[in-house]
């Protein structure tokens, strides 16, 4: 099981597990935080990090990188999850979403916190019970499942954040995790 910082507990009481949950892009990554506290998902912070269009490609991993680690200094996640790419995607998209995961990784190893990642198709069958699930589905379900996410502004990107991150915790890094090895 993935070793987790606890964000407080009691005697008696399972502490709270806070994740935050990535759906990379190069130009739009989205991230979702919140708390699992005894079977509840309750939001935290979402939001979308906006890598400029027009900027050069390395300009926008750095400002991915810059970020997202100011998110984890803000928030403080036991674990970050993460969404694995999938196929079907042309090959400079799989690359320029490569490099993308690379600086979300490298950002939870430089804070030292663990990293999960599921596939798309684990994500839709955690939050909504099916792996082919359509985006609107999987939106409409984190709305349902996260406490405090119902009358939130949420953009496409937050939400498939939320997504994972619901997903973490569901299985509870389980073995429908995949451990990222360096």
């Amino acid at each position: 099981m993935l070793a987790t910082r606890p964000i407080s507990s009691s005697v008696g009481v399972s502490p709270a597990v806070r994740i935050l949950g990535v759906d990379p892009g190069s130009q739009v990554t989205g991230f979702g935080v919140v708390d699992r506290i005894r079977g509840k998902v309750i939001l935290v912070e979402q939001g979308c990090i906006r890598a400029g269009r027009g900027d050069d490609f390395a300009a926008r991993l750095r400002v991915i990188y810059e970020e997202l680690c100011a998110v984890i200094v803000r928030t403080t996640p036991s674990v970050v999850a993460v969404e694995s790419p999938f196929h079907g995607l042309n090959a400079k998209s799989v690359i320029q979403l490569a490099h993308a995961r690379g600086v979300i990784l490298l950002a939870a190893a430089v804070h030292q916190i663990p990293v999960a990642e599921y596939s798309p198709r684990s994500i839709k069958s955690a939050v909504v019970g099916y792996g082919a699930a359509e985006k609107s589905q999987v939106e409409k379900m984190v709305r349902l499942l996260v406490s405090g996410a119902a009358a939130a502004k949420i953009g496409s990107d937050a939400a498939d954040a939320l997504a994972v991150a619901v997903c973490h915790a569901h299985t509870g890094g389980s073995a429908a995790r995949m451990r990222v090895r360096g």
